[in-house]
C-alpha cells in the first residue's frame, strides 16, 4: 500500500530538552530519547566537570588538560632544535641578576627547574624554551622594576598568561626570563549599570564570567580555555572565541589598558569611558601585539547585560552547502538573538567519540552546526528558534538535531565542539591552522588537503566559527614529521592568499606564524609594523623571535 510523506516537526520536550525529528504522516509517532542516549548523555556531562575541576581553575593548561600532561610523554624538543632560529645578543641571567629581582618581588623568583617545565613548554607540547628564571609579580610597579632592570642588562622578557596559545607565543625560545602575570588576580572595580569591569592582567577569564554573572552580565568574550587564559593575554592575542559574532573583537569591547613598556614606563590608558576622541587611540596598538610591544597589566572592558534565555541547537547537515544555507536562514529569521554559529566536520565527532566518550545526541552525519541564541524573552527566542527548525529540517538543510534550553544540558552541547581541540591532542601530534576565509570557500581547503596528504596524515579535519568565516583546519600524525611540514606550508598560506583570506584568524602569528605575515600584510605594512617595534622596544626585549619577522 502507498502512502505519502508528508512531513512534520514533532517536538518532545523533558527537562529542558527538545528532540527534533522528521517522520511520515502514515507513520507518525512520538520519538523519545531513548534511556541509553539520556545516560551517556549525562556521562559527557560528567566528564567536562571533571576537565574543568581544577581547584579555582588556575592551574596552567598542562595541569588542568589531562591529555596534555608531561607525565609519561616523551620529552619536547627544543624550539631551536626544531626550527631554524638564532639567538639574538641578549645578556644571560646572573646571580646577580637573581637578586636583583628577588630585592623586586621578595619570595616570588622561580629558579627551580621542575617548576620550570611546565612554563618552558606550550601546552601543545609543540615548542620548548630553555628559561632559567621565572617570576611572579603582583602590582604593575613591580612589572615596572622588573623591566627597568632587564632593559639596563639587555635581558630578553617572555610575557606569560595562562599559556594556552596555539602559536608558540607564550613561552620562551631560548632563555628569555619569563614574566608571569599569574599573581595579578585581582578585580579593580565594576559599574553594575554600565557593566564596565576594570581587572588586572591575569584574572582567569571563567572565574570573571562567574563574578559579571552574579552581577547580571556575562563576558563578551568566551573561549574554550576560559578555565586556564589570563584576560592580558586574551587582549595581547586579539583572541576571537565563541561570541565574536554577537559582541565582536576585543577591539570593541576593551574600553582601556595599562601597559608597561620596554624601559620600565607605566602607561595608564586605563580609562571606562565609552567615547574618548582625544587624539590616537593608543591602546589599539598593544591590543593583538602578543606582549612585543608593552606588557598589559591591567583592562577595563564593556561587558553586555547577561541574557535571561539561551537557547542552543545541535543540529546534523549532509553537507556543507547545507551548512552555509542553514546559516544563512538563522542569520535572516534569529537577527538579533543570534549569538554563535559554529560547524564542525563528521571527522571531529569521530575524534570526540573515540577520545573522550562524549555521545553524538543526533544521527551521524557528514557536517554538525551548533546554533546558540541569547536574548531577553525565553518564549519569544524559543518560538523563533523552533520556527528556524522547522523550517530547516523541512526543506532538508538539516537531517536531525536537537535542541536544549536547560543549562546543564546547553553546556553538555557546547562541550561537543569546545572540546575538539582536547580530542585532537591526544590523536597525536597535531599541525595547527587558524585562517580566515569568504565563507563560501571556508571547507574547500579541508577537501583539497586530504587529496593532497592522503595517508602521510591520520586525520585532516575543519571546524570553527562560521559566523565569522574562521577555519580551524588541524592535521594529525603519529608524530612531528618535517615531510608531512613541508606538504603543508607554505602550501596552506599561499591558498589561504589567493582566497584573499588571513594566515591568522584569531590566535596571532606568534613564534610559529612570524615568517608568514606576507600572506597577509603587504610590505609597507610589515615595515611599519617593524617601525613601532624599534620605538617602543629599541633593544627588542620584549618577546623577541615572536610575531614578526627577521629584518634583513
Amino acid at each position: 500500500m502507498s502512502c505519502k510523506f508528508n512531513l512534520y516537526l514533532l517536538i518532545y520536550l523533558r527537562t529542558g530538552a527538545v528532540m527534533l525529528h522528521l517522520v511520515s504522516r502514515c507513520s507518525a509517532r512520538l520519538f523519545w530519547a531513548s534511556p541509553r542516549w539520556r545516560r551517556t548523555y549525562t556521562q559527557g556531562a560528567s566528564l567536562r566537570l571533571k576537565w574543568l575541576g581544577c581547584p579555582h581553575h588556575r592551574c596552567s593548561p598542562l595541569a588542568c588538560r589531562e591529555y596534555s600532561s608531561a607525565s609519561g610523554s616523551p620529552e619536547v624538543m627544543l624550539t631551536p632544535e626544531r626550527y631554524p632560529v638564532q639567538r639574538l645578543p641578549f645578556s644571560t641571567v646572573s646571580e646577580e641578576d637573581v637578586a636583583a629581582f628577588e630585592c623586586i618581588i621578595p619570595g616570588r623568583v622561580v629558579t627551580d627547574p621542575e617548576q620550570l617545565e611546565a612554563c618552558n613548554v606550550d601546552w601543545l607540547r609543540s615548542v620548548r624554551g630553555s628559561s632559567k628564571v621565572l617570576l611572579r609579580p603582583q602590582t604593575s610597579e613591580e612589572v615596572s622594576q622588573i623591566l627597568r632592570h632587564c632593559c639596563k642588562r639587555n635581558l630578553a622578557v617572555n610575557p606569560q598568561g595562562g599559556n594556552t596559545g596555539m602559536v608558540g607565543g607564550s613561552v620562551p625560545v631560548f632563555d628569555e626570563v619569563i614574566l608571569s602575570t599569574a599573581l595579578m588576580n585581582k578585580v579593580i572595580s565594576f559599574h553594575d549599570v554600565s557593566g564596565i569591569l576594570v581587572c588586572q592582567a591575569g584574572c582567569v577569564l571563567e572565574e570573571l564570567s562567574r563574578y559579571v554573572q552574579e552581577r547580571d552580565f556575562i563576558m563578551p568574550l568566551d573561549l574554550g580555555a576560559k578555565g586556564s587564559c589570563h584576560m592580558g593575554g586574551n587582549v595581547a592575542t586579539n583572541a576571537g572565541g565563541l561570541r565574536f559574532l554577537r559582541y565582536g573583537s576585543l577591539r570593541g569591547t576593551v574600553l582601556g589598558l595599562e601597559v608597561v613598556l620596554a624601559d620600565g614606563t607605566i602607561l595608564n590608558c586605563l580609562t571606562s569611558l565609552r567615547k574618548d576622541n582625544t587624539g590616537y587611540d593608543l591602546k589599539q596598538l598593544f591590543i593583538g601585539s602578543e606582549g612585543t610591544l608593552g606588557v598589559i597589566t591591567a583592562v577595563s572592558i564593556l561587558c553586555p547585560p547577561r541574557p535571561k534565555a539561551v537557547n542552543v541547537a545541535f543540529l546534523g547537515c549532509p553537507g556543507f552547502a547545507e551548512v552555509l544555507q542553514t546559516f544563512s536562514t538563522c542569520k535572516g529569521m534569529l537577527g538579533e538573538i543570534l549569538s554563535a554559529f559554529e560547524f564542525m566536520d563528521a571527522e571531529c565527532m569521530h575524534l570526540v567519540g573515540q577520545h573522550l566518550h562524549l555521545t553524538n545526541p543526533v544521527q551521524e552525519s557528514p557536517f554538525y552546526v551548533l546554533v546558540e541564541t541569547s536574548g531577553s524573552s525565553a518564549g519569544h527566542d524559543a518560538e523563533k528558534l523552533t520556527s528556524v527548525l522547522e523550517q530547516v529540517l523541512n526543506s532538508g538543510l538539516v537531517s536531525d538535531g536537537t535542541m536544549a534550553t536547560d543549562q546543564k544540558k546547553v553546556q553538555m552541547l557546547w562541550a561537543l565542539r569546545e572540546r575538539i581541540t582536547e580530542a585532537l591532542s591526544r590523536d597525536g601530534y597535531v599541525f595547527k591552522y587558524d585562517i580566515s576565509l569568504p565563507v563560501e570557500r571556508l571547507y574547500d581547503l579541508v577537501v583539497d588537503l586530504r587529496t593532497r596528504l592522503g595517508p602521510r596524515a591520520k586525520h585532516v579535519v575543519g571546524y570553527g566559527h562560521l559566523g565569522d568565516g574562521n577555519l580551524h583546519l588541524n592535521v594529525t600524525a603519529e608524530a612531528f614529521s618535517q615531510e608531512l611540514l613541508g606538504a603543508l606550508e607554505p602550501y596552506v598560506y599561499a591558498w589561504t592568499a589567493e582566497q584573499r583570506g588571513s594566515v591568522s584568524a584569531e590566535h596571532g602569528l606568534g613564534f610559529k606564524k612570524k615568517n608568514v605575515l606576507h600572506y597577509s600584510k603587504p610590505p609597507e605594512a610589515v615595515r611599519l609594523m617593524q617601525q613601532l617595534k624599534g620605538l617602543l622596544d629599541p633593544k627588542g626585549i620584549l618577546n623577541p623571535y615572536k610575531t614578526l619577522p627577521v629584518q634583513a
